[in-house]
């Protein structure tokens, strides 16, 4: 796997799980060939650790915002932080944001609010949105739908919805992020059946770790912790829905991520670096 170049568009590597051994996730991601990543950001906090990543690695870049689970923490001081946050250049996204009526640990209107803030801020830096959609799908796209013309890119990342709801995504040109859930048998296979109707030129890969194990990792972890090297299953996963090779559909994933967060630059610097030594 070390000759295919992949992204994992969406990791919490500020997650505490990952406090004791950083050093070892990254350099195992790197052994099967990931280049880069983006460590999610979900609230003030977060995201500022998770830009503190990004001063510390030159391939890591991150989003800032709060994840609509934390919509009731929202304050104008937690905001502040995001909006300055979201102008540095190793900042590639405004969220993790979105609507999430599964388990409204904040209310719906909580969440309206701040997804609303977060949809003027990347309007205003014209920076991509990196958003979340867990049973909520026709408010969230009621809301997108009105600003969708002033917004640069969108992705709704770890989707795990309908095809309609797909279809509905794509007709507005946002890309699509998939995570191992694709490759849990207890509720991802519906998605084997239209992944494919997604244009190679919006699809991305992410694990989304520390959650969502592939299941299909044999011997299995020690432990339920995702992390980026595992990247490599939901690739593979996906890959046969698509009838291409893992190689194949690599290099468009690689190219759509880079295009999206616009990495061209900083990458050719890392790449660059990494050469030197």
């Amino acid at each position: 796997m070390t000759d295919i170049s992949l992204i994992d568009i969406g990791a919490n590597l500020t997650h505490e799980s990952f406090a004791d051994d950083l050093e070892s996730v990254l350099s195992r991601a790197k052994e099967i060939g990931i280049k880069a990543l983006l460590v999610t950001g979900s609230d003030a906090t977060c995201s500022t650790n998770a830009w503190h990543l990004t001063q510390q690695y030159s391939n890591v870049f991150s989003t800032a915002g709060f994840h609509p689970h934390h919509a009731k923490d929202f304050t104008s001081d937690g905001f502040e932080v995001i909006q300055e946050l979201a102008k540095k250049s190793s900042i590639k996204a405004i969220g993790e944001t979105g609507l999430d009526f599964y388990r409204n640990f904040s209310t719906p209107a909580q969440q309206e609010k701040v997804f609303i803030a977060h949809i003027e801020l990347a309007i205003e830096l014209k920076k991509p949105l990196f958003l979340h959609q867990r049973d909520a799908h026709q408010r969230f796209l009621a809301i997108l739908k009105s600003e969708r013309d002033h917004l640069q890119q969108v992705v709704v990342h770890c989707f795990t919805g309908t095809k309609q709801e797909l279809f509905d995504y794509l007709d507005l040109d946002f890309h699509i992020g998939i995570t191992g859930w694709i490759c849990d048998e207890r509720r991802g296979l519906h998605l084997h059946d239209f992944l494919h109707e997604i244009p190679l030129n919006r699809i991305m890969v992410e694990t989304d770790s520390p959650y969502l194990l592939p299941r299909k990792i044999q011997p299995k972890p020690k432990t339920r912790r995702n992390e980026p090297a595992y990247l490599v299953y939901v690739l593979e996963k996906l890959s046969q829905c698509y009838g291409l090779t893992e190689a194949e559909l690599a290099k468009h994933c690689w190219q759509n991520t880079i295009d999206f967060f616009e990495l061209s630059q900083d990458l050719s610097d890392t790449i660059m670096q990494d050469k030197q030594i």
